[in-house]
């Protein structure tokens, strides 16, 4: 099955709901309950050492959930996060950051997928995160 949804209708979804003229994120990747965000990091978006900071680390899981679950249901703007758990495992340094998030789950009105986060060009995990977002009635 192919997505609902295409990289550039998602970035154009972003762009416009969210009014950030600065955005440093960008979807990269659309496929049948799968997608792929990058961000490159500014200044706003490290810690001292450099680290990629949690809270950043959570928006991307947030986004990334949020695009797979359009691949699916096509786009959905009132489907809403419910819950996150991110568990870090290891610094995330470097100039640029990837989430991959895949459904594990998706229902009539829950969603929940399973996120990593990872430096660009490291196969190493640094986060791993589970979301659940409710899904509005019908």
């Amino acid at each position: 099955m192919a997505s609902k949804v295409s990289v550039e209708e998602a970035n154009s979804f972003l762009a416009k709901a969210f009014n950030n003229t600065q955005n440093r994120s960008e979807v990269i990747l659309m496929e049948d309950g799968h997608a792929i965000m990058r961000l490159k990091a500014g200044p706003e978006h490290l810690r001292p050492g450099g680290y990629i900071s949690g809270p950043t680390q959570m928006t991307m899981a947030d986004s990334v959930t949020y695009m797979a679950i359009f691949t699916r249901l096509g786009i959905t703007p009132m489907t809403v996060t419910s819950n996150l758990n991110i568990n870090f495992l290891r610094p995330c340094i470097g100039e640029a950051v990837i989430a991959e998030a895949k459904l594990m789950k998706l229902g009539k009105t829950l969603a929940v997928a399973e996120v990593e986060i990872r430096p660009e060009g490291s196969d190493k995990v640094s986060s791993h995160v589970i979301v659940t977002y409710s899904i509005p009635a019908g």
